[in-house]
């Protein structure tokens, strides 16, 4: 039997003091939104109801002249929410954290400040090496609002971006199939005794899963190519139903165009650019009349004859078929798309603010950090440093040497 623990009289408990969290003291902001005047832009990145939030949270918030128009939020929406309104762009542009809902274009780089924060999206095919360079030297720190992760490792940004703009190219297909605009005159559903038209949808992502819903719930025939089976088979699982889904095989994948009525392409970028995985023979024997939507055109687009479009010129032909390459396709329901941009931005305006800043928010969230590209004179994000010819410096080890 063992023996009980001796304890010595003399042998004394001496209290330790209690360690606390230290908690970042809260920052007020002050957070500009200025006017789109590029891309076709007609989203806001901050909703009144959002500004309203954090004006009541103590944040100075101020809103260029007509920033929300294009989403039919008026200036007296923000006005009543708490918001200043200035008329003069480069008032916008005194604030500490500017957030836009298109790209940073060339005229706007000499209106940004050192040391700012600005949250913005990236269109890679407009961003050169002068832009970049400018951004550096004034060492912005410039996050890519769609790279952001939650804390389920998604993009919700780039998600629900995604969801509409798969509903999106569907209705865009249907309207460029009918008469009224040029088209064919096919309807996308069929009737009874009318063979439905053929969709096929390049990409299993969420893009592709949200056009073959909406495909679907019109009556189309959908088929879906990936280069993974494992997505296309979480496609058909989510969908609830089974549809025709095959690899990237171009034999496969030619043979499926040439039939088709409508191709969409919605392929994920590799690297920072999306593969090009229909060639320009593919597209020429396509049926004359037939629509094209490359939703991955923000990426460089997946077909060979994609260029560029915008909302006042969508669409172009070659070989007889319709093109459409708007790249910031989610402006088209521009109210929809602020929602739901606001919604995801507001909440990392308000960690930010409790944490004691941005910089302190991107050192202790790892999903934050996965937006930033430029980072106080340094390119953090790999494919833009590889593409334009830029040094790259791992944010991580980055931030780990500064603290």
């Amino acid at each position: 039997m063992s023996k009980k623990p001796y304890i010595s009289p003399s042998f004394s408990y001496v209290p330790l003091e209690e360690t606390l969290e230290i908690v970042p003291r809260k920052k007020q902001l002050f957070i500009g939104i200025p006017r789109e005047t590029t891309f076709q832009e007609n989203r806001v990145p901050l909703t009144p109801d959002a500004v309203s939030v954090l004006v009541n949270e103590g944040h100075d918030v101020v809103v260029e002249h007509n920033a929300g128009e294009g989403s039919f939020y008026f200036d007296s929406d923000y006005s009543e929410a708490g918001a200043r309104i200035v008329y003069d762009k480069a008032d916008v542009y005194k604030a500490t954290t500017i957030i836009k809902a298109a790209p940073i274009s060339e005229e706007e780089l000499p209106m940004l400040l050192p040391g700012q924060v600005v949250i913005s999206p990236i269109h890679m095919p407009i961003l050169k090496p002068r832009m970049l360079e400018q951004l550096l030297a004034k060492k912005i720190i410039a996050i890519a609002f769609e790279s952001i992760k939650d804390d389920a490792g998604a993009n919700p940004i780039v998600r629900s971006m995604s969801e509409i703009a798969g509903n999106y190219a569907i209705l865009t297909a249907a309207r460029y199939l009918s008469n009224t605009d040029n088209g064919k005159g096919v309807l996308l559903g069929g009737v009874s005794g009318v063979a439905p038209a053929r969709v096929l949808i390049i990409g299993s992502g969420v893009v592709g899963e949200f056009a073959a819903r909406a495909a679907f719930g019109l009556g189309a025939s959908v088929s879906v190519f990936d280069n993974s089976v494992y997505r296309l088979m979480r496609l058909q699982n989510n969908i609830g139903r089974r549809c025709f889904t095959s690899v990237l095989d171009p034999v496969i994948l030619a043979e499926e165009l040439r039939m088709a009525d409508v191709a969409i392409g919605a392929l994920k970028p590799v690297n920072g650019m999306t593969p090009v995985v229909v060639t320009d023979a593919m597209v020429s024997n396509m049926k004359a009349g037939s629509v094209i939507i490359d939703v991955s055109i923000d990426r460089g687009g997946c077909f060979e004859t994609s260029h560029l479009t915008s909302h006042e010129k969508p669409v172009f032909k070659k070989y007889d078929v319709i093109h459409y390459c708007v790249p910031n396709i989610a402006s088209g329901v521009s109210r929809t798309a602020s929602r739901a941009i606001s919604n995801v931005l507001m909440g990392i305006i308000q960690q930010s603010a409790d944490m004691g800043g941005m910089e302190s928010l991107i050192l202790s969230r790892s999903g934050i950090r996965r937006g930033v590209y430029v980072y106080k004179g340094c390119v953090t994000n790999a494919p833009i440093a590889r593409r334009l010819g830029f040094k790259y410096t791992d944010l991580d080890l980055l931030l780990s040497s500064h603290s």
